[in-house]
């Protein structure tokens, strides 16, 4: 990866299927939900689960690749970078929303 000061590795399973958008003839873009878990142990001595969900984006290729091949449930892997973006929701609202811009995508498993 070039730029290791903004460098992204998950591990995960897909919340839903990709969420596909043909910007034009040439561009086609991904949207995927990926939730990675991480177990810590509680005041008790019990492990506790506690799931995160991440925003992938993926383009052209690899969006080509997600929409075949990936539903809800499959497992990934993905390196990326961190971009944060706003945008003005339907109401109004000003959203701010971090986003993994995906460079390399790992297919480790299917939907279960």
């Amino acid at each position: 990866m070039n730029n290791l000061s903004n460098s992204v590795r998950l591990t995960g399973r897909l919340g839903a299927a990709p969420e596909m958008r043909q910007i034009d003839e040439e561009k086609k873009v991904a949207k995927i939900s990926l939730a990675t878990n991480y177990y810590r142990k509680n005041g008790q001595g019990e492990t506790v689960q506690e799931t995160h969900w991440h925003h992938l984006v993926l383009w052209n290729k690899q969006a080509d690749v997600a929409e075949r091949y990936l539903d809800k449930g499959s497992q990934i892997a993905v390196e990326g970078r961190l971009a944060n973006r706003f945008y003005t929701d339907q109401d109004g609202v000003k959203r701010y929303v971090t986003e993994i811009i995906v460079s390399e995508l790992m297919l480790l498993g299917k939907a279960q």
